[in-house]
């Protein structure tokens, strides 16, 4: 077939795909989702006809069925890009929260410098780091809090993303910068590269590992956490979804490691973690 066919074919299957979800169809991909990463689409529905119809329908795909048969049938891993980049939110800035990482400032970075003043080595886990301002804000925190010593520490940052198009976006580091980022930090930690838009300083790069992991699998990192930030990435799941995920986390972390949520998630009472603010929680020693 030359191009030429290849491309009429494709436009005539893209004019003809029917948008329509059927139940049976919602059904396996919804299964499918919650099962392999974790994710609740079973109250979106809208929202998967509404992102996935224009991209299948580019594709070449005649109907949602014919792209949920193909994905269950052979896992292609560009199809699943795709459908998790379209269906979960990359939204996240700087200072997000910033009441939240006020705390995190003055009461942990302290007690984590000091109970690591020997081996000044930190072990931390930005889960679903998204397009890596999480780990990044975290870094010029410890680097204020750790002065000219810095360079004498090990505070790399394991962040981790299920999406491939954020962990490309973290990894360029490239963002327009809200006003609540200090004009200090501009000039130490960023390129300015014209407009509101900034470059993270290498130094700054150079201490954040991006790893792409689902959290619906073992967690099974060479060391346990000091610190697991794990903000507004749990909104996706279910509550055992949620619950059997904390208990992982819970193993994951060193004893009076922290775990910081996002205001707008909960711990189940039952948690094993110790509440010690809003969503802040340690375990205990």
């Amino acid at each position: 077939m030359t191009d030429t066919e290849k491309n009429n074919t494709t436009s005539f299957l893209s004019s003809n795909f029917k948008p329509d979800l059927s139940d049976e169809a919602f059904r396996r991909l919804a299964t499918h989702i919650q099962q392999t990463y974790g994710i609740n689409l079973w109250q979106k529905r809208q929202l998967v006809t509404s992102r996935l119809a224009a991209p299948l329908r580019a594709k070449g795909y005649s109907n949602f069925n014919e792209f949920i048969d193909h994905l269950l049938r052979t896992n292609d891993q560009g199809e699943v890009t795709l459908l998790l980049d379209k269906l979960t939110t990359n939204y996240t800035f700087f200072m997000r929260e910033q009441e939240h990482l006020e705390f995190f400032r003055k009461n942990i970075i302290p007690d984590l410098l000091e109970r690591h003043k020997s081996d000044k080595t930190l072990s931390i886990w930005s889960a679903g780091c998204s397009t890596g301002e999480e780990p990044y804000n975290l870094t010029m925190y410890f680097m204020d809090a750790l002065g000219s010593s810095a360079s004498s520490w090990d505070t790399r940052i394991l962040a981790t993303d299920i999406s491939n198009r954020a962990l490309t976006a973290a990894k360029e580091g490239v963002y327009e910068l809200p006003a609540t980022v200090p004009n200090e930090w501009k000039r130490r930690y960023f390129t300015h590269e014209g407009g509101d838009t900034y470059r993270v300083q290498p130094f700054v790069r150079d201490n954040v590992i991006f790893q792409k992991f689902n959290l619906m699998d073992p967690i099974q990192f060479k060391r346990k956490f000091d610190l697991i930030f794990c903000r507004n990435v749990m909104i996706y799941f279910d509550q055992p979804t949620k619950d059997s995920l904390v208990e992982r986390f819970f193993a994951a972390t060193n004893p009076g490691g922290y775990f910081l949520i996002s205001y707008s998630e909960n711990l189940s009472p039952g948690t094993p973690y110790r509440r010690i603010a809003p969503a802040t929680f340690q375990k205990p020693r």
